[in-house]
């Protein structure tokens, strides 16, 4: 690891993920390998091309609530459910661009924040999507100076507040835990057989497959918009690539759910190398709207800003 500074590495785990999520969106569902066809040079500029409904530069859904997270965790001191859970519902209901089905059927549902989810899932038997992981990175910015245990257990009760089913919220821990070692300058590739120690043992054997050395996407036993082989592909996109670029490109070429799938890649690529890392061309055009709380968008400086909050304290790098 480099002596890329701590807060240079929570600037980049949050615009980091926010850039990779808005730079997938316009491939969202589409073909492996699809990015590198239109975009085969690196460097070239262009990329944040917008489509698919997505103006170019602009974030969706998965950026949308890491940034309520946050807001919520800085201006309550600290996690309360159930203010997390009111704006989230808040957010679903001024009618975002895009918000995954199960997330909008436990908002939407009526059901009192600490049992919608659960409830969801007794019925559905369907809660394992990446929808707790696209937006962690700033909850696991917040948490990482308290600690392995405690940035776990924030991640497990965020997730659940959404997911009912376990998987998420052990997905969502695990990388919790693996953005902490890198803003402590640790090597998060290294970090993964401590961290799977203490992954809930009904679920440890099965993210220890997905982000084993060998693990490769094409292993993956189900879509990638599942929270196992989303998890596992951004591990994979960071362990098969030197630099913050390389990474979410080749998470974006995977095709499928490329905007989590990068927003996740993001966060740990961006935590690993630093927010100088992360091209300027694609942080300039990037912009974060919040739906249901007045016009707001947030740009790079102000994501900026939030992470160096999050980080714990003020924001003092030009931003990327």
């Amino acid at each position: 690891m480099t002596t890329t500074s701590r807060l240079s590495r929570a600037v980049g785990a949050v615009v980091g993920s926010a850039v990779g999520d808005a730079l997938g969106a316009p491939f969202e569902f589409g073909p492996e390998h699809a990015f590198s066809a239109r975009f085969p040079h690196p460097g070239h500029g262009g990329e944040m091309c917008g489509g698919g409904g997505w103006e170019p530069g602009e974030a969706t859904d998965d950026t949308q609530m890491a940034v309520l997270v946050a807001e919520s965790l800085l201006e309550r001191g600290g996690l309360e459910p159930p203010d997390l859970f009111q704006r989230f519902q808040r957010w679903a209901a001024a009618d975002p661009k895009d918000i995954g089905l199960q997330t909008e059927a436990v908002l939407a549902g009526g059901d009192p924040w600490d049992i919608a989810a659960a409830l969801h899932f007794q019925t559905s038997g369907r809660a394992a999507g990446n929808g707790s992981l696209m937006r962690a990175a700033t909850s696991a910015v917040y948490f990482a100076r308290r600690g392995r245990d405690a940035t776990m257990d924030a991640a497990r009760r965020i997730a659940a507040l959404t997911h009912g089913d376990r998987a998420a919220w052990e997905g969502t821990a695990v990388l919790h835990e693996l953005v902490r070692a890198a803003l402590d300058g640790d090597d998060p590739l290294t970090a993964i057989p401590e961290t799977l120690a203490e992954v809930h043992p009904d679920h440890r054997d099965r993210y220890a497959a997905v982000l084993s050395p060998d693990w490769h996407p094409d292993l993956a036993t189900e879509f990638n918009g599942a929270v196992w082989p989303c998890l596992g592909s951004a591990v994979w996109a960071l362990r098969t690539t030197s630099s913050y670029e390389d990474a979410v490109r080749s998470a974006i070429d995977l095709g499928g759910d490329t905007d989590t799938v990068a927003a996740v890649t993001g966060a740990l690529a961006g935590a690993v190398h630093g927010a100088d890392a992360v091209p300027p061309r694609w942080t300039e055009v990037l912009h974060v709207p919040l739906p249901g709380f007045g016009e707001r968008v947030l740009r790079v400086t102000e994501l900026a800003e939030l992470a160096g909050r999050l980080n714990g304290r003020p924001h003092r790098l030009t931003a990327p």
